[in-house]
C-alpha cells in the first residue's frame, strides 16, 4: 500500500484513490458535444465563433454551414455549457493551488482533479482537504487521537479499553474523540456519499408542515399544511409553492430517507466483525450519519430540487415570453390608446404611425360621474381629427367596460377595436426609461401611450420592461434571480433578431437588443440619426461613431433600412453576401431589383452552382427565401377577437357555459384564460385536452383565442374552474 499521506487526508479512501485509473483527456468541445448530443465538430467550430466575439442570433443565422445548422436554442445551449466548463476549470485550478498549498497534491490526486468534469464529484474529492470551521474531530485531532481512530478502524480482536491506556492523560474522553474524528472520515468519504445520494435519488420524500401559530396567517399554502410525497414526483409549481411559504415563515419543509435502511447500507462499508471495536466503529458511523453526512446529502437534494424546479419554471416563463415578444402586430397605422379607469377617468391618447404622441385626454364615461355623452364627443372628435385607424384599449380595470362603450360609438367605417394586455404598463411608466422618452407627461399618458404602441409592435414596445414584471410564467420572484435574467434577456435578443430592426425608426432600447449593439451604440446610432437624418445604406452605420468592423458584422444583417439606395438593405440578406447576389442577377441578365420581384428570374437560379469553400447549400437556401419574401415579418397577422357579449361579472357565469376566451398566461399546472369578468379562470392541464397532456405549452400557446367551458365558479375565492376537453380548439 502507499504511503497513506501522500494520498489523502481520508484513510476511508486510500485503496479507492490508489485503485483510480488514469481518465481519457477531454477536451470541452468533446464534452459539449457527449452532453448535448451534437457533432464536435459543430460544437467545436461554435465554441470558436462564440470565443471571437460572435453573437449567438449571427452564428445561428448567419454562419450554418459552420454549426451543421444550429438553432439559437442550440447555440445557446453551447454557449452555457461552455461557461459552465470554464467556471468547473477555475474551481479545479482552485482546488489544485489549495491542496498543494498543503503539501498533499500527489500525482495520482492530481491527475484525478485534472481528468473530473463533474462539479459534485470533484466537491468530494476536495471536502478532506476544504478549510473548516472548527470541528469536534478538529479538537479531537489536536489532543493526538487520530492514532487511536485508525487503530479503531482496523477493527482487530482487542478490547478498546487495551487501545486507551496510552491516552490516560488526554484532556478528552479519547474514545469519543476517536469516534469524532472517525465519525467526519465517514462524513467525507466519496463511496458513503455517493450510497446515499443513491437512496435519495430512489427513495426521498419531501415533507412539509404548517408552523404551529401560522394557520390563519398562512391559508393561501393550507394545501401543503400537511403534505408529503416522493421528491422524485414533486412538480416544479408545488415544490416552488412550498418554498414560497417556507420563506415567508408559514411552513416547515424536511426532504427525507429511511434513516435505519441508509445506515445499515453504510455501515456495511466501514464495519466489520462483531467485536468491541467494531461496535465502536458502528456508533461512529451512526454519529457521523446523522450529524454530518444526512445533513449535508440532505441540504445538497434540497438545492437541486429547488434548481430543477426553477429550470422548470423558467423554461415555461421563456416560453410565455418567446410568444409574448412574437405577439402579432397592427403595423404603422394611427393609433388610439385607452387606459381605461372608474373614478380617475380613461386616459386617452393618439398616435401617428411611428407611435409618436400627438395629443393625450381624459374621458369619463364611467361612474361615478357617467359622463358618456362628452365622452362620445371627445372620441368622435379625436378619431376624426388624428385619423385614427385603430383603438387599442388596455384589459386591466374597466377595460372590459371601455371597450364596450367604444364598440357602441358610431365609429368610421374601418376602424378596428382591440383589447391589448396592460400587464407590466405600470411599471414602465414609472421606468427611467419612460421619463426619458416622455421627460413632460404624468404616468398615466405614459401608461396609455404604452398601451397604444403595444398593439402597433408588440416587441418594440415590450423590451423596454422588465420581463419579469410582464405578467406570465409562475413564480417568478422565486426563482433563482441571476438564471432567470439571463434566459430572459436571451430570449429577447432572440425574438428582436427574428423579427428584424427598421434602423430609421427603431427606439434605442430596441436597438440595444441587436446583435453586436449594446446601449453605448444604440444610443451613438440615434445620435447620428437626428444629426445626418435617416440612413440611406448599412453602410453609412460604418461612420456611426465606435461602430467596428466586427461590431458591424454582427448586426448588419439584422438591421432594415426600407426606400434606400440598395435593395438588399432591406432584406436579411448579410452585406457579406451582397456580391454573390450581384453575380447571381449578372448571370440571370437582370438587376438586383428584378430578383426581388421576379419569381421568374429567381427560377432561372441553381444554387448548386454558387456553392464554394465558404458557402454551402444552407446559407443560399436562406438567401433565395429573402429574395422571394425581402424584409418579411415571421410574425403571424393580427385577428380582432370578441367576449361573449352577456357576460361581464363573475356572477354571470354558470356551470356548462361555453365561451370564447384568450389565453392570457400558462404554467405546467395548466393555462390561465381570460373570458372577459376581470377574474382569469384556471384550465387545469388535466382538462386541456382529450388525451394525456404532459406540457401544456404543446396544447396552447399565449394570446391564443380559445373556448372553453365553466366547470366550476368559486364566488368567495373568486376562482373560475375551466375545461377544453370535448371542444374542438386550433392548434397553438
Amino acid at each position: 500500500m502507499k504511503n497513506i499521506n501522500q494520498l489523502t487526508t481520508n484513510p476511508l479512501s486510500w485503496e479507492r484513490a490508489g485503485e483510480r485509473l488514469p481518465t481519457e483527456i477531454m477536451t470541452f468541445e468533446s464534452i459539449i458535444a457527449q452532453r448535448l448530443g451534437l457533432k464536435e465538430q459543430y460544437v467545436a467550430n461554435t465554441v470558436a465563433l462564440l470565443q471571437e466575439g460572435a453573437t449567438i442570433p449571427f452564428i445561428s443565422r448567419y454562419r450554418k454551414e459552420a454549426t451543421g445548422g444550429m438553432t439559437d436554442i442550440q447555440v445557446a445551449q453551447v454557449s452555457n455549457e461552455l461557461d459552465k466548463l470554464t467556471e468547473l476549470q477555475k474551481r479545479r485550478e482552485y482546488i489544485l493551488t489549495t491542496i498543494e498549498g498543503q503539501g498533499k497534491l500527489t500525482p495520482e490526486l492530481a491527475e484525478r482533479i485534472q481528468n473530473c468534469w463533474d462539479s459534485t464529484e470533484l466537491e468530494d474529492i476536495y471536502l478532506p482537504y476544504k478549510q473548516k470551521r472548527r470541528t469536534r474531530a478538529q479538537v479531537a485531532r489536536e489532543a493526538g487521537l487520530e492514532p487511536l481512530a485508525r487503530q479503531l478502524m482496523r477493527q482487530g480482536p482487542e478490547p478498546v479499553s487495551s487501545l486507551l491506556t496510552s491516552y490516560k492523560d488526554c484532556p478528552m474522553d479519547p474514545l469519543q474523540g476517536a469516534q469524532d474524528i472517525i465519525a467526519e472520515w465517514v462524513s467525507e468519504d466519496e463511496h458513503a456519499r455517493n450510497t446515499l445520494r443513491t437512496t435519495f435519488s430512489l427513495h426521498a420524500e419531501i415533507s412539509s408542515k404548517v408552523i404551529k401559530g401560522k394557520d390563519a396567517e398562512g391559508q393561501n399554502f393550507r394545501d401543503y399544511f400537511d403534505w408529503h410525497e416522493r421528491l422524485d414526483r414533486c412538480t416544479s409549481h408545488r415544490l416552488l409553492a412550498m418554498r414560497r411559504g417556507e420563506a415567508e415563515g408559514i411552513l416547515r419543509i424536511s426532504i427525507n430517507v429511511d434513516d435505519e435502511r441508509a445506515i445499515e447500507r453504510i455501515s456495511r462499508q466501514f464495519v466489520r466483525g462483531n467485536n468491541e471495536c467494531s461496535k465502536a466503529v458502528q456508533e461512529a458511523v451512526e454519529d457521523g450519519y446523522k450529524r454530518l453526512l444526512e445533513p449535508s446529502i440532505s441540504n445538497e437534494f434540497a438545492a437541486s430540487s429547488r434548481q430543477k424546479a426553477d429550470e422548470e419554471a423558467i423554461r415555461i416563463f421563456v416560453r410565455n415570453l418567446e410568444q409574448l415578444l412574437m405577439a402579432s402586430p397592427l403595423g404603422q397605422k394611427r393609433v388610439m390608446g385607452i387606459d381605461p379607469g372608474f373614478r380617475t377617468g380613461c386616459k386617452v391618447v393618439c398616435l401617428d404611425e411611428q407611435g409618436n404622441l400627438l395629443h393625450h385626454d381624459v374621458i369619463f364615461p364611467h361612474p361615478p360621474r357617467s359622463e358618456r355623452v362628452q365622452s362620445m364627443l371627445t372620441i368622435g372628435k379625436l378619431i376624426e381629427k388624428y385619423q385614427v385607424q385603430a383603438i387599442s384599449i388596455g384589459n386591466g380595470t374597466a377595460g372590459r367596460e371601455t371597450e364596450d362603450f367604444i364598440n357602441h360609438l358610431e365609429l368610421p367605417e374601418g376602424t378596428e377595436v382591440y383589447s391589448v394586455s396592460e400587464d407590466g404598463a405600470s411599471i414602465y411608466s414609472a421606468s427611467e426609461v419612460a421619463r426619458e422618452e416622455f421627460p413632460n407627461e404624468d404616468v398615466t399618458v405614459r401608461g396609455a401611450v404604452s398601451i397604444g404602441r403595444r398593439l402597433m409592435d408588440p416587441l418594440a414596445e415590450l423590451v423596454k420592461i422588465d420581463p419579469s414584471s410582464i405578467g406570465v410564467g409562475q413564480y417568478q420572484k422565486d426563482v433563482n434571480q441571476s438564471a432567470l435574467k439571463k434566459s430572459l434577456d436571451q430570449t429577447v435578443v432572440n425574438c428582436v433578431n427574428r423579427v428584424g430592426v427598421n434602423l430609421n425608426t427603431a427606439s434605442k432600447f430596441l436597438l440595444t437588443y441587436v446583435s453586436g449593439l449594446g446601449p453605448a451604440l444604440a444610443q451613438n446610432i440615434v445620435d447620428y440619426r437626428k444629426q445626418n437624418g435617416a440612413f440611406r445604406t448599412r453602410r453609412e452605420l460604418l461612420k456611426v461613431p465606435r461602430m467596428g468592423a466586427k461590431a458591424f458584422e454582427q448586426c448588419a444583417g439584422f438591421l432594415r433600412v426600407q426606400g434606400g439606395t440598395e435593395p438588399l438593405d432591406n432584406s436579411a440578406v448579410h452585406p457579406e453576401r451582397y456580391v454573390l447576389v450581384q453575380q447571381m442577377a449578372r448571370d440571370c441578365g437582370c438587376k438586383v431589383e428584378d430578383l426581388l420581384t421576379d419569381s421568374g428570374k429567381r427560377k432561372q437560379i441553381d444554387i448548386n452552382k454558387y456553392v464554394s469553400a465558404s458557402v454551402g447549400l444552407p446559407t443560399l437556401q436562406d438567401i433565395m427565401a429573402e429574395l422571394e419574401k425581402p424584409g418579411r415579418d415571421p410574425r403571424k397577422p393580427l385577428t380582432q377577437f370578441a367576449f361573449d357579449p352577456t357576460v361581464h361579472e363573475l356572477s354571470d357565469l354558470r356551470p356548462g357555459m361555453i365561451l370564447p376566451g384568450i389565453v392570457s398566461n400558462i404554467t405546467n399546472f395548466g393555462a390561465f384564460v381570460d373570458v372577459g369578468v376581470h377574474t382569469k379562470g384556471l384550465v387545469h392541464v388535466s382538462q386541456l385536452a382529450d388525451k394525456y397532456v404532459k406540457d401544456p405549452t404543446t396544447v396552447v400557446s399565449l394570446h391564443q383565442h380559445v373556448m372553453v367551458r365553466v366547470v366550476e365558479v368559486d364566488m368567495q375565492r373568486e376562482r373560475i374552474s375551466l375545461s377544453m376537453k370535448g371542444i374542438v380548439n386550433c392548434k397553438p
